[in-house]
């Protein structure tokens, strides 16, 4: 199966959620999150993204997230990620109880797509809340993963739905023999890690391999007419003059976090950081990198092929 029908695949069937004026959503791809390990490449923006999602929680945005939110290629234990990051996880369940938590799965979390690990690993995750009403007995409701969102455009006529998914469908390697590269990445690419060795699999970190990804999605999003936002590249892509490809970029970038917003009908990158206030003290500062772009719009006319 060649990579532009896997891309397809992705959409049949895929979950459709509003999008219009009333709508809020915010973006967020690749937390990588760990077992709080010298491995854990979220461990170093942890704070950041607590407080980005503290700020998501409290604004009404509905949080999705795009695949690869969870480290599973180079840590078996889901049950250890959920340990080491507490307070994420508590956050993020109460996301869900107001009905205001998607996820997709990526590469790295692609034992989410099976049914039964969820059942077995994934009850709790990220959805175990504590009922007062029920003597603090938690709940387990039951968490779905996607490989693909479609944000279905019911604000203005011509406007195009936009399609949400991870963009790990471009790579033989990470989607039909991840488990291949999971194997190499859990036994070899991880050890080596510590002593700088990158591992050449990654589109994050193999620059002729995340080219050939970016140019295989914008490929795509063109001839398929649609607006296509990924992650997996780590890449953060954002730009008016290109209306068919954006990427929410990752939360493993050196002392930042970004991710994409959708409010009133527009998206910005944005991004999280730490900044100094004159009296040399710190905080964490929200700055958008570019946008907004309209999604009201209608679209370009689709050009022959």
């Amino acid at each position: 199966m060649s990579y532009y029908s896997r891309l397809n695949q992705s959409f049949e069937g895929a979950l459709k959620l509003p999008l219009n004026n009333c709508t809020k959503y915010v973006l967020i791809s690749d937390c990588h999150r760990g077992t709080g390990s010298a491995n854990d490449n979220f461990l170093k923006n942890q704070n950041l993204y607590f407080a980005a999602l503290q700020y998501y929680y409290k604004m009404g945005f509905t949080y999705i997230e795009l695949g690869d939110g969870d480290e599973l290629w180079e840590n078996r234990s889901m049950k250890q990620i959920i340990e080491a990051h507490g307070d994420v996880f508590s956050l993020l369940s109460r996301f869900y109880a107001q009905g205001r938590l998607y996820m997709l799965y990526g590469n790295h979390d692609m034992v989410k797509k099976n049914q039964r690990y969820i059942g077995k690993n994934c009850s709790a995750y990220p959805c175990c809340y504590v009922n007062p009403r029920l003597d603090n007995q938690p709940l387990l409701p039951n968490i779905q993963f996607y490989e693909g969102i479609i944000l279905q455009n019911t604000a203005v006529s011509g406007s195009m739905d936009v399609y949400l998914t991870h963009g790990h469908q471009t790579d033989l390697f990470n989607s039909t023999l991840w488990r291949i590269s999971r194997f190499l990445v859990r036994y070899l690419w991880k050890p080596l890690e510590r002593y700088g060795v990158l591992d050449p699999t990654s589109a994050a970190k193999n620059y002729t391999r995340r080219d050939k990804a970016e140019q295989r999605l914008h490929h795509w999003a063109e001839q398929e007419y649609h607006i296509l936002i990924t992650g997996h590249t780590h890449r953060p892509t954002l730009s008016e003059s290109d209306p068919y490809y954006y990427n929410s970029g990752s939360c493993v970038h050196p002392y930042s976090i970004t991710c994409l917003e959708i409010e009133h009908m527009h998206i910005r990158l944005i991004k999280w950081a730490l900044e100094t206030r004159p009296d040399m003290s710190l905080y964490v500062a929200r700055e958008i990198l570019a946008g907004p772009v309209t999604l009201a719009s209608p679209f370009p006319p689709r050009r022959d092929t």
